[in-house]
């Protein structure tokens, strides 16, 4: 499937087949597209568990106020966001250095700049991180469809019943989960979009007035 189908077809699903599990290839696949999002100085802030085993898509499911599509589902990933991943960006340097992306020059500047921007700025750096925690989960979403999956994403959890449960460290905030698997019967197909009119300010200038202005 092509990336503009994905996109358009994609919907968010309550319903799965529970006799078609997913493979550890497939979860592993799904993870890699993902990543493939941006991220600023490409940090890669994201971090993911993928829930499959019963037992423990019983303990999820508790923590997202029972939620049925959290044990339907073959997968459940929860999306972290580490909000010291820069903390660790001398890493992410070197492999830049090693694809011969800097010479070293650059990559100290990187290294300042990194530093300058997130050091001590624990505000911006939670922020940051969500950001990219989210593109990582669209890209999961657009992903699952483009290979005939089904996918749900879901804020009806309990954070920190999460991270307790889960062993999770308070420097990964949990941005969502999303429930993937083959599609069930029962979902509503997707719901209507708002026109590209009512949510496009078309060549914006400064000082101008628009429908957002008010």
């Amino acid at each position: 499937m092509q990336a503009i189908q994905a996109l358009e077809q994609r919907f968010s699903a309550n319903h799965f087949d529970t006799n078609k599990p997913v493979t550890e290839k497939q979860i592993e696949q799904l993870v890699y597209l993902a990543t493939q999002a941006p991220s600023a100085f490409n940090i890669q802030h994201t971090r993911l568990l993928a829930v499959v085993e019963p037992a423990a898509k019983a303990a999820l499911k508790a923590v997202a106020f029972n939620q049925q599509k959290v044990e339907d589902a073959a997968v459940t990933f929860v999306v972290l966001a580490d909000t010291q991943a820069h903390e660790h960006y001398a890493r992410v340097n070197e492999q830049a250095i090693e694809a011969g992306l800097y010479d070293q020059q650059m990559a100290e500047k990187m290294l300042e700049m990194v530093a300058g921007n997130y050091a001590d700025k624990p505000g911006f750096s939670r922020d940051e991180a969500l950001r990219s925690g989210s593109m990582v989960a669209m890209n999961l979403m657009t992903a699952a469809t483009a290979v005939g999956l089904a996918s749900g994403p879901m804020i009806g959890f309990d954070p920190k019943a999460l991270q307790q449960e889960f062993k999770i460290a308070e420097r990964y905030l949990p941005v969502m989960m999303i429930a993937v698997g083959y599609e069930g019967a029962g979902n509503w197909p997707k719901k209507p979009r708002l026109t590209t009119e009512e949510v496009l300010v078309k060549d914006a200038r400064p000082g101008q007035t628009h429908p957002f202005s008010q």
